[in-house]
């Protein structure tokens, strides 16, 4: 266990808040180094939903017990169903599939974190220790696409937590989800930040060939230490890069996503990472600004003050900004990019290096016209 420091206090003091909520939003659970060697979070707060909250402190006669290092842990989800829908307006798909809940890449930024409070647990270190897998997934993707009156969309897979996190490795239910949508002809668009997207190739050059799919690999940081503190567990920049190389020489239509660019820390990459990208063969790009939604806030706010006290009040006064005043604004077509002259700065930079690269000439569209609702058998007795 750390004990808030004078240092902390202060930083807090300078970021604009008071010594109460410093107490409230770290509330003496802080983790050790050994503890949480390899995560991103350094907190691990109850969930909002919990009846009761826990607070570690050391009471003087050093009788806190030494609790082993987080491992992780995976449990089995059985979901009903596996497409998720949404309607909001200002994203470009209207359903998902998340294999994972959960994520071991430990991106400190994740807007995903208070969904593990659903779970009752916590959105910082339980968030990458504890994960759920749902290995029924491609069994029901299959009876979903099958159901009479189906309409095919673009399934974006990869949204929420990365389908490519280290535990596909053995779980394998991505490339399982993608051999279905291979089967019915079916559109995806996969979003990660792991090479491990690479292993696929052999599938997704095949629905590439038709049509079927894009690819988006979400660089961060070109800077090694920020990436290892920052997003711990992820593949390094270089390897996302090259990553992006062998999807374009296979055929498959790459682009880069800059997100998130956090104003003060990462911003003035953005260039330098859209420049390596379109040198690695991605033909399209995004980016999205910093989200600090539910308890990413505070999770966010402790690593900051950890690994960079020095910019604390800089980096949260340019994010607020950005959002109003506030440490996030929820509403529909400013939770992406933000408001105010800070966030139109970026925007105009992105545009004028996207231009100058010739990225996002030309948006391709995925085809649904090649679908094929159902195969074999489940075909055979539509027919009796």
């Amino acid at each position: 266990m750390e004990p808030i420091n004078t240092a902390d206090v202060a930083a807090f003091k300078e970021g604009g808040a008071s010594m109460a909520n410093l107490m409230i939003e770290n509330s003496g659970i802080r983790v050790g180094n050994e503890r949480r060697r390899g995560r991103g979070a350094g907190i691990n707060p109850s969930g909002r939903y919990e009846p009761i909250s826990r607070h570690v402190f050391d009471d003087g006669w050093d009788s806190l017990e030494e609790l082993p290092p987080f491992k992780t842990e995976v449990q089995v989800e059985r979901p009903r169903s596996i497409i998720t829908r949404n309607s909001s307006p200002d994203i470009s798909f209207d359903r998902s599939i998340n294999p994972y809940r959960g994520c071991e890449h430990g991106c400190i930024y994740c807007f995903a974190r208070p969904t593990h409070a659903y779970m009752g647990m916590s959105p910082g270190l339980d968030f990458e220790a504890k994960l759920f897998a749902k290995p029924d997934a491609p069994r029901l993707l299959e009876r979903e696409l099958g159901k009479k009156g189906y309409v095919p969309r673009t399934i974006a897979i990869g949204t929420n937590t990365d389908p490519y996190q280290p535990i596909e490795k053995t779980w394998r239910i991505m490339r399982q989800l993608l051999e279905v949508l291979e089967a019915h002809d079916h559109p995806v668009g996969i979003v990660t930040k792991s090479a491990l997207v690479t292993r696929d190739i052999d599938i997704l050059s095949r629905m590439a060939a038709k049509g079927l799919v894009k690819v988006a690999l979400s660089v961060t940081t070109l800077d090694r230490r920020l990436a290892r503190t920052m997003e711990p567990r992820t593949s390094a920049p270089p390897r996302r890069l090259e990553a992006m190389r062998k999807l374009h020489e296979a055929g498959i239509p790459v682009s880069v996503m800059v997100a998130p660019v956090i104003p003060g820390l990462n911003d003035h990459e953005m260039e330098r990472i859209l420049d390596s990208a379109r040198a690695a063969g991605a033909r399209e790009a995004g980016y999205v600004i910093l989200r600090l939604p539910l308890e990413v806030s505070p999770l966010f706010k402790d690593w900051l003050l950890r690994n960079y006290p020095d910019r604390y009040r800089h980096v949260l006064s340019l994010v607020r900004s950005m959002r109003g005043g506030k440490d996030y604004d929820a509403e529909w077509g400013k939770r992406m990019k933000g408001a105010g002259p800070y966030a139109w700065q970026i925007g105009r930079r992105f545009e004028m290096a996207a231009r100058r690269l010739g990225l996002n000439q030309r948006k391709q569209s995925l085809r649904t016209d090649l679908f094929v609702p159902l195969h074999g058998e489940a075909r055979q007795l539509e027919l009796l």
